[in-house]
Parts: C-alpha cells; sequence; structure tokens
C-alpha cells in the first residue's frame, strides 16, 4: 500500500497499538509519542484510549496532554476526544515550503504521471517508515485515498523497499533487525531474510513492487532515490488498483519508473551536492 491508503489502526497489535518511545526519549519523546499516537488513530481518542495505547502513568500523560493542549498541538473535541491541534499546520506549512527535494522532484513526477496515467508518490526514509512527500493522482473516476504526510511501514511499501534498497547494506541489516513484522495481507513479507533476498534483487534490478503487500487490491512498482551522501533515501512509484492495472502492466512502466529517479537524482547531485 502506498502513501497511507489504510492508516494502521490502535489495537493491540505491538507494532501498531504501542508509541514508538525509548526508554531515554525523556519529556520531549513522551509528548511526541502522545502526538504520534493521536495523528496514527483511525478513530477519535480519549484519554483511556491513550492510556491503553502508550502505557503512560496518568499523572504524566495528564500533564503532557495538558501541555499540548496549551501549546496548540493537541486540541478537545465535543466528544471529549483529541485530535491534532492547528498549529501542527503551521509547522507543517513552513516544513513543506522548504522542501527542496519535493521541489526538485516535482516536475519528474509530473512527467512520470502523463506517461502513466495513474497516481505517482514520492517518498522518504523516516527509520522503519515511508513519509510521503507528494503526490499526483491519477486520471480515473476511480482515485485512490492517500495522503501527503502519511506513513507506512518500509518491508511491504514499492517505496519503503526501494528507499531501504539504496542504504549502505549495514544500514539496511540494522533496520531490518528491528522491524517488527506484521502481515497486512496473504502477500506480506513475514520475516527478515525474505526481505533481505528481495533487497538484493531490488538492488541488482533497480526496481520494486509492491505485490498487494499492504493491502489488497493495490499494488505498484518504484524506485530508489538518494542523496549524494546517503543522509536521505527515498523512492518514486507508481500505484494502481490490481484489478484495472495487471502486474504486467506495472512491468512494463518499470523502466519508466527507473528514468524518472534516475533524473531526480542526477537533479539532487547538481542542486544539493557538495559545493566546490
Amino acid at each position: 500500500m502506498e502513501a497511507g491508503f489504510r492508516q494502521d489502526t490502535i489495537d493491540r497489535n505491538p507494532e501498531k497499538g504501542r508509541a514508538r518511545t525509548a526508554p531515554d526519549t525523556g519529556t520531549l519523546g513522551k509528548a511526541v509519542a502522545v502526538l504520534d499516537v493521536v495523528a496514527r488513530a483511525e478513530r477519535p481518542m480519549r484519554f483511556r484510549d491513550l492510556r491503553e495505547a502508550i502505557g503512560q502513568p496518568p499523572g504524566t500523560l495528564h500533564r503532557q496532554v495538558s501541555n499540548l493542549i496549551s501549546e496548540g498541538l493537541l486540541q478537545v473535541n465535543p466528544d471529549q476526544s483529541y485530535g491534532l491541534g492547528l498549529r501542527l499546520l503551521q509547522f507543517a506549512a513552513r516544513a513543506w515550503s522548504g522542501n527542496r527535494f519535493r521541489e526538485i522532484a516535482e516536475p519528474h513526477l509530473a512527467a512520470l504521471h502523463e506517461k502513466t496515467g495513474e497516481t505517482v508518490h514520492l517518498g522518504v526514509l523516516s527509520d522503519l517508515e515511508v513519509i510521503y512527500l507528494d503526490k499526483v493522482e491519477s486520471r480515473q473516476a476511480v482515485r485512490m485515498h492517500s495522503q501527503i504526510g502519511n506513513a507506512s511501514p518500509c518491508y511491504c511499501t514499492g517505496v519503503g523497499k526501494a528507499a531501504l534498497s539504496a542504504l549502505p547494506i549495514d544500514d539496511a541489516k540494522a533496520r531490518i533487525d528491528r522491524i517488527a513484522f506484521h502481515r497486512h495481507t496473504e502477500h506480506t513479507i513475514a520475516d527478515g531474510a525474505a526481505l533481505s533476498a528481495e533487497l538484493a534483487d531490488i538492488r541488482a534490478a533497480g526496481i520494486a513492487y509492491d505485490r498487494e503487500e499492504h493491502e489488497p487490491g493495490i499494488h505498484c512498482v518504484a524506485a530508489p532515490i538518494w542523496s549524494h551522501d546517503r543522509s536521505f533515501v527515498g523512492g518514486i512509484s507508481v500505484t494502481a488498483p490490481s484489478y484495472r492495472i495487471a502486474m504486467a502492466q506495472l512491468t512494463q512502466w518499470a523502466d519508466d519508473v527507473r528514468t524518472a529517479a534516475a533524473a531526480i537524482n542526477a537533479d539532487i547531485e547538481i542542486r544539493l551536492g557538495p559545493r566546490a
């Protein structure tokens, strides 16, 4: 699944229902954990829901929530559930306007969309997830419900696997060792050995596929993108519903996707590379 066609729901699944905090993240880390859980929730969450999802002591969690509300980062809905605050939109807008990677990639996304007519996504790797930075919507009447800014697992998405393939092998292995694999569909890669083997194929071919691994009926073809020093890696993909676009057609678009990724990489090297 690309760009959050279905966000993970907060539930009892370990990798989905717990805030991803480390013991040494401190006060800021705990506050970010609250924001992360609220942002990922499929339904509005009340205080009891947050307690169950995060596992912080009630007093600590209440202070975190109160501070976030006072800073405009959380808001209280009429039913006493929580939502993201409007101040986050200000931060997002400023980050968005300053994102040169997206600016560089934009014309290449448009060109790839012109060739395929399907949804094109641009994403970057953030630890074990892919964050989607841009999207060009399909021309078809039935469209994807993806959203810019959503996160998806790296191990079962085309952009995620493409990005992992662009990492140094030791870095990729270290991340794979930390993945809590979860079967989203019957096609999802479910262990590190299988993912490592597929990454070797992706490195050789320069192309990755999501074969309905994150959501049934959604597949894509993707290629890796990276900065000159690998300080960030990501990918570009063409995504379509399998009932309308066969896997054979995705395979035919592989060269176009590779070409678009190579053009983005070349522009990154020119515009973001080291200065003489």
